[in-house]
């Protein structure tokens, strides 16, 4: 994309940000990156330390994760293999795409993340939004995560215990409430106060692993299933021409990896939109080739009956998936504290906006606000949890809110970016690009608005 001259709503009075708004420099910053400060880059110094290897690695790494689970299920809602891999091949050109746009808008605005990137190019309004949706999407995964504790808990107490699995136990300590609870109380809270998260590079180190296992024994399962497994229906085709939108909200929420995208371009020793155009397209055709080996593995060992949650269709007495469902419970107590971490810096920056007050000013109620946010968001998240079982309900709603920072912010970028340009006359690219931004934005808001329209008024219902 050629950069034109002009300025990106670089009136900073407009929409009056604190440089001092607590945790917001580090939202979202992904795990293994370590940038430089904005002020160093009038000196000539704002080379990060990331090559673009590590950066394929770090991308890859914000885009897989406990995701992958509902991606057999997608395939089936989709209608087969055929479709779910077309579905997917047309989706991540467009999240490709979106990757390249915020970099190219990061270079132009100065910003080094994906919220301030927002704010920079298309100003307040869209700015705020873009917050308020980081927070709810966070907050939409944190109750995901917990979710996915209690099910593959089921499955390991249920091998544990050794009863059988349709009558279920009696005991109290094994009943599926008790268990989230106690593990979330004794786990994820005390994790989950500190102001850092120091240890979000080995959280990340082990996500990579478990998802990498999780997909190998799926595969190897597939490739030499269990003597006892029985026929299963194969769907070749959708029920309905609209089923396969449903698969869409699986694929957003499993290759969204944009919000943390941002600080890695900034991190690279060259932070060159055309390097990172590289990066990314490597980075997505690896996380392809992992989320469509588990879902065609996946969808081809149980078919139209595979659970949401594909673990969740083996048998409990399986060691090789107990030992994937360990690891997926480990990742995932790990996660939750970074997730939250990030919603609460989204509400700590806009709390203190809206007061106008900084937190060197008040360090002793930042404290308390940071302990009744956390206890908050955690009381919340847990109770929703223990109510709503099904993780295809939870992620039919944050999957189509994770396809607003695919299509639909980086599409409006791109557009304000081009408006923004200072040129005597259009060239035919810069209708294409401007163009190109249209098409996304109104993507975007399709997969939004017929996903969440069908989470609320069939799933969230029924």
């Amino acid at each position: 994309m050629a950069q034109g001259t002009g300025s990106i709503n670089s009136d900073y009075k407009d929409w009056e940000w604190s440089d001092d708004a607590g945790e917001r420099a580090r939202l979202l910053q992904s795990p293994s990156v370590e940038t430089v400060p904005k002020n160093s880059e009038s000196q000539g110094n704002s080379l990060g330390s990331t090559s673009a290897l590590g950066a394929v690695f770090i991308v890859v790494n914000a885009a897989l994760g406990a995701g992958l689970l509902n991606f057999p299920a997608a395939f089936s809602m989709a209608g087969g293999v055929a479709a779910g891999i077309t579905l997917q091949m047309c989706m991540l050109i467009f999240i490709i795409g979106g990757l390249v746009i915020l970099a190219y808008c990061s270079q132009a605005s100065n910003e080094r993340t994906y919220q301030e990137v927002v704010w920079a190019v298309c100003g307040k309004v869209p700015g705020v939004l873009c917050e308020v949706a980081i927070a709810v999407y966070t907050f939409g995964t944190c109750i995901a995560f917990l979710i996915i504790i209690g099910d593959q808990q089921d499955k390991i107490i249920a091998a544990l215990v050794k009863e059988p699995e349709e009558v279920g136990s009696s005991r109290w300590y094994t009943d599926r409430k008790f268990t989230i609870s106690i593990t979330a109380f004794l786990l994820i809270l005390p994790l989950s106060i500190p102001k850092e998260i120091g240890f979000q590079k080995y959280a990340s180190s082990l996500s990579v692993i478990g998802t990498w296992y999780v997909t190998a024994v799926i595969i190897i399962k597939y490739i030499w299933p269990d003597k006892e497994l029985v026929p299963v229906e194969i769907p070749t085709s959708p029920s309905t021409w609209t089923a396969v939108f449903n698969a869409m909200p699986t694929i957003c929420f499993g290759f969204q990896c944009h919000v943390s995208s941002v600080p890695v371009f900034n991190s690279m020793k060259q932070p060159e939109v055309k390097t990172w155009g590289a990066v990314v397209t490597a980075a997505m055709v690896i996380a392809l080739f992992v989320y469509t080996g588990t879902g065609i593995c996946g969808f081809l060992t149980f078919g139209a009956g595979v659970e949401q949650d594909v673990l969740m269709s083996y048998p409990s007495n399986d060691i090789p998936v107990a030992l994937a469902r360990a690891f997926i419970i480990l990742c995932v107590l790990t996660s939750y504290p970074i997730l939250h971490f990030c919603g609460r810096a989204v509400l700590e920056g806009l709390w203190l906006r809206y007061t106008g007050i900084t937190v060197e000013e008040d360090v002793v109620r930042e404290r308390r606000r940071r302990l009744l946010q956390t206890i908050s968001w955690f009381l919340l998240t847990l109770l929703l949890a223990l109510f709503i079982p099904d993780i295809g309900k939870v992620i039919s709603v944050i999957g189509g809110l994770a396809a607003c920072f695919i299509f639909v912010f980086p599409g409006l970028c791109l557009i304000q970016a081009k408006l923004s340009e200072i040129q005597e006359t259009r060239a035919i690219s810069w209708w294409a690009q401007v163009s190109y931004g249209v098409f996304m934005v109104t993507l975007g808001a399709f997969i939004f608005g017929q996903t969440t329209a069908n989470a609320i008024f069939v799933d969230l219902t029924a």
